[in-house]
């Protein structure tokens, strides 16, 4: 799914209502309809109270749709107008008319603070005071008013974006933003929607297909490109029936160190679970035993030291290289990856300590491989880039970072970004049972298998992404949250692919 500007937004609305030869009021009945058909699906004309707050402007609008189609079916509903300018949209002030054809109970009109009305915690609100056109905060009673359906224990149902949050900006106030228990946005998500500074006020959403020009979208360059599994099947590649092990590649973990390795054997194995040919590791000596018994497809090269690794020794021509995870940044080591920086040109998947290597030692960033793929968390991708002062220029700073050094960053986080120069990626899978020791250590061996397979590096980061998140997603529905381990994740790198084509009622074949 395309993620789409708010100006590529409005201008698909334009192009719609040139091309159809309807009116903007018509687009805002559509779009009303399709809120009405999502909250009737699932209320069946439930008693429930509804408090509609509009604004004044289109997203109020399409709240005074919603409320009079409710009350057509016989909801109980009240509608409220927050009046907080004179400045009225013109699609706005039609529908405002054509709620005083359906019903006695014409809007309410808020001018304070004392005009807020009681709310039960059984009751509904719908939240479409402001829409994508925001471009300041809210202040005033206005914001007190936000700050009071927020208090309330009611559930809140946002339109289009919840009220005072930006959809392209950070906040300025996080005090007038409404904390909407689910979002029904229209058409394409909103960037704003996926950032760990603004997750707080979009707990869940829905997209809506308000029927916009399809031809004018589909040719559209997007904000960012949201992952779900129909983008998942387009960059898997059939493996042919006539291959060998050869066929699908070496791959050298070089992981580990005295304590830490099993980020070895979790990397490896994830890297052999995910389609490589062959995998061999590259760790201390420490680690020999624990390699071989835990992970018998596995071969091992181990360091000349026992307990960390000081000189990776290569006794063959790797496909790709995935490093770093568990290995320490003894002098001894950050000297070794140096080195391999130096004389290895071949892909690198760079994780954990390699990344905080590189940080401390920042001329190291002009020996790493082009399109090598970096996979920090928040942390490591402080101490590489900097600090930031807010998500979008966090994302700014990346895309300089990727553009300077050629490497496609995955930032690993709730919803995990993967980035390319300009390119942006957006991963739908993952849950909270991931944020646990060991799951970065998976995510490394993924992509390094992928690449080992001949995926292209960033479709490997993309695809591995996906796929190492849906793991971790059936993982959840087997035994919860609490109680995953980065293994399970591994176990369950199978079913996520096959769940790639299940809705299709097909199965992997080979060609």
């Amino acid at each position: 799914m395309n993620i789409l500007s708010v100006a590529q937004l409005y201008e698909a609305d334009k192009i719609t209502i040139e091309k159809e030869e309807i009116t903007s009021e018509a687009l805002m009945e559509r779009a009303g309809m399709q809120i009405f058909q999502w909250l009737h699906g699932r209320l069946q004309s439930s008693p429930v109270t509804i408090h509609v707050f509009c604004g004044i402007g289109n997203n109020g609008g399409d709240g005074l749709v919603v409320g009079r189609m409710l009350m057509d079916y016989d909801y109980n509903v009240l509608i409220y107008i927050v009046n907080c300018s004179d400045k009225r949209s013109t699609d706005f002030l039609v529908n405002c008319d054509r709620i005083k054809n359906v019903t006695k109970k014409w809007p309410i009109f808020l001018k304070s603070e004392s005009d807020f009305p009681e709310i039960g915690s059984s009751d509904i609100i719908i939240d479409a005071i402001f829409g994508i056109g925001l471009n300041r905060c809210p202040d005033g009673w206005v914001k007190k008013l936000i700050r009071y359906l927020n208090e309330q224990k009611a559930f809140i149902l946002s339109l289009d974006l919840p009220s005072g949050l930006f959809a392209e900006k950070a906040p300025e106030d996080k005090n007038a933003i409404i904390k909407a228990d689910h979002t029904l946005t229209f058409q394409s998500p909103k960037i704003s929607f996926f950032l760990p500074e603004t997750s707080e006020y979009v707990n869940s959403f829905d997209v809506l297909d308000i029927g916009l020009d399809s031809d004018y979208i589909s040719n559209l360059e997007p904000v960012a490109k949201l992952i779900g599994a129909l983008e998942a099947q387009l960059l898997y590649k059939n493996r042919k029936r006539f291959s060998h092990k050869g066929t699908y590649g070496h791959s050298l973990i070089v992981a580990g160190s005295y304590g830490k390795v099993g980020a070895a054997v979790l990397a490896s194995e994830a890297a052999y679970r995910v389609g490589a040919g062959l995998v061999t590791a590259f760790i201390p000596k420490c680690g020999y035993n624990i390699m071989q018994i835990s992970m018998p497809e596995v071969m091992v090269n181990t360091d000349k030291e026992n307990d960390f690794i000081s000189d990776i020794v290569q006794e063959f021509e790797p496909t790709v290289i995935g490093i770093g995870m568990g290995i320490g940044i003894r002098k001894e080591t950050v000297d070794a990856l140096e080195s391999l920086l130096k004389f290895q040109k071949l892909p690198m998947i760079i994780d954990a300590d390699a990344l905080n290597i590189i940080s401390d030692n920042k001329q190291l960033l002009d020996l790493i491989p082009k399109q090598s793929i970096l996979t920090p968390h928040p942390g490591e991708l402080k101490r590489l880039i900097g600090k930031w002062r807010n998500d979008f220029e966090k994302l700014e700073k990346v895309k300089k970072f990727s553009e300077i050094h050629d490497v496609i960053m995955v930032l690993k986080d709730a919803y995990t970004f993967i980035v390319y120069k300009e390119a942006f990626f957006i991963n739908s899978t993952g849950n909270p049972g991931m944020a646990s020791g060991g799951s970065g250590d998976v995510l490394s061996g993924v992509l390094t298998g992928l690449v080992s397979q001949g995926y292209e590096p960033l479709n490997a980061a993309v695809f591995g992404v996906y796929l190492h998140g849906r793991a971790g997603d059936i993982a959840a529905q087997n035994m919860g949250f609490e109680a995953m381990t980065a293994s399970n994740i591994i176990e369950k790198l199978g079913d996520a692919y096959l769940d790639l084509f299940e809705n299709e009622g097909s199965t992997i074949e080979a060609e």
